[in-house]
């Protein structure tokens, strides 16, 4: 008996059809077909399926009325759906029906075979063999909350105590759900939009979706979208070839190609600039790069994973982001609590960073927090959320004398710091000259201009005072040449006609 997955395809047209069932029965697939949503329910009455791949428009309904029932039905197959071209809003509601992943009219045939392949967990082009007791390769449907945790154990899914899953630490009530989100979204292709405060955790909660997925073998590849100077962002995602311009003195792979079969993490998202936006958007779109100095487009099969500390909802309204890739990004939305939210956890999270450190460093036993040390910690707000805290108990395991760290170990002085938990560095600026002195109740009403104005005029002055040498004026700055023209190019700063480099 043949054990190649069983496949399922619906489609009102019969040409088309018929050239799905031929393309999947090359791959070694068993496939039957239907052509409405009642015939196909009736198959799904007498066989139980791997995948399922349907139109978004049928004749007696549509895919997510076949989605909704697999849904409610407790059915453990995946789902493709078809939609019509430029569909933006039927592909996000289908994924988020708990589809697997979606394909746009007209269908490519290679891009049809891959996602087929990556449903199943299985390598395109490389046909089934037919040999006894091989497995099926289902899973459990990303949208199935139903079977979290009972058919995903059965069928060899991510469960709770998956690795991955016990990295993020806490019982509290907002990392049980986090936890078990990412449990149900990680087997799907539907794009998930990380939001936290910074130092909360969103790496880590995006690299628990890639461990907890069947990409897990693959590449995960992480990249912050804020670090990258803006001319070099399309370079740096898409590659270039050899000669494509000055200074390519080799092909090389961008970001997207790098992550090839596994997730690509965008993180700090609203960071960039409207221009590459536009280019993403393609990019996620076609499922296919084309790299600097190439005539021909490249397909990737990856699944973005993106994060934001920023309300992208407001970005689009205030013009700074775009509302399609917003669409195109945000289909399921993970929220990381701020470590204020979850103090409940402050034990546990304090005892896993501790054994870390302690591992890290070779040091047996691992240091443990005296009780009135973790009632101060208790009692700070810690703005730099969890990463903040990992660098104050660095501190204290170097200061504590023996394996108990104590109250004075943490260098906390209430009294200084007030509630906020942070002590300024003295002195900020060491070198420069004088900044103008601002009265202590002075606050801007706008802290990024506020924060760009003293910029700008630190940078002016060492220049002034390197007559406007912009290699000398970096390099007293700690900055590379290049780096002082990003940001005098940032801030209007003209270097003047004699200026040198």
């Amino acid at each position: 008996m043949s054990t190649a997955p069983k496949l399922l395809v619906i489609d009102d047209e019969p040409d088309l059809r018929t050239l799905y069932e031929l393309t999947l029965v090359r791959e070694g697939y068993d496939v039957d077909s239907a052509g409405s949503v009642a015939e196909a329910w009736a198959r799904l009455d007498e066989h139980s399926y791997s995948l399922v791949i349907t139109d978004m428009r049928l004749p007696d309904g549509t895919g997510l009325d076949l989605l909704h029932r697999l849904e409610s039905g407790g059915r453990a197959e995946k789902a493709i759906v078809i939609t019509a071209y430029g569909s933006a809003e039927n592909a996000v509601e289908a994924l988020k029906a708990g589809a697997f992943d979606y394909l746009t009219k007209p269908v490519d045939l290679r891009q049809f075979r891959s996602v087929v392949a990556s449903a199943l967990g299985r390598t395109s082009s490389n046909p089934v063999p037919a040999r006894s007791g091989a497995g099926s390769g289902r899973r459990v449907p990303a949208g199935d909350a139903g079977l979290i945790g009972n058919a995903a154990s059965a069928e060899g899914g991510p469960s709770a105590d998956h690795p991955a899953l016990q990295r993020l630490v806490g019982q509290t009530l907002a990392m049980q759900q986090v936890r078990a989100l990412i449990e149900r979204v990680a087997r799907g292709m539907a794009p998930v939009m990380v939001h936290g405060e910074s130092g909360t955790g969103k790496e880590l909660v995006a690299r628990a979706l890639h461990d907890v997925s069947s990409r897990s073998q693959q590449p995960f590849i992480a990249v912050n979208c804020g670090a990258i100077p803006e001319q070099l962002l399309e370079a740096e995602f898409f590659g270039y070839r050899k000669g494509a311009f000055t200074g390519a003195i080799e092909d090389r792979l961008g970001f997207f190609q790098s992550a090839q079969g596994g997730t690509l993490f965008l993180d700090e998202i609203g960071d960039l600039p409207l221009a590459m936006q536009s280019k993403l958007l393609r990019a996620i779109q076609e499922r296919s790069v084309r790299q600097i100095g190439a005539v021909t487009e490249q397909a990737v099969n990856v699944r973005i994973v993106s994060a934001t500390h920023k309300d992208l909802a407001l970005e689009v309204q205030e013009g700074r982001f775009r509302q399609d890739l917003f669409y195109r990004l945000n289909v399921i939305q993970v929220r990381v609590p701020p470590l204020r939210e979850r103090l409940d956890d402050l034990g546990l999270i304090c005892a896993s960073v501790l054994t870390r450190i302690a591992r890290d460093a070779g040091v047996t036993p691992p240091p443990r927090l005296s009780d009135d040390a973790l009632a101060t910690l208790a009692r700070q707000s810690f703005p730099g959320n969890v990463r903040e805290l990992e660098n104050l108990l660095h501190r204290a395991v170097t200061m504590a004398e023996t394996e108990w760290v104590e109250t004075e170990d943490l260098g906390l002085d209430d009294a200084a710091q007030g509630d906020s938990g942070w002590q300024a560095l003295d002195p900020p600026l060491a070198g420069l000259p004088d900044l103008p002195a601002r009265s202590p109740v002075e606050l801007p009403s706008d802290l990024v201009a506020y924060l760009d104005g003293v910029e700008r005029d630190v940078l002016v002055r060492m220049l002034e005072q390197h007559r406007f040498n912009r290699t000398a004026a970096g390099a007293a700055l700690g900055l590379s040449l290049r780096q002082m023209r990003y940001r005098m190019a940032r801030l209007g700063i003209q270097a003047g006609e004699h200026g040198s480099e």
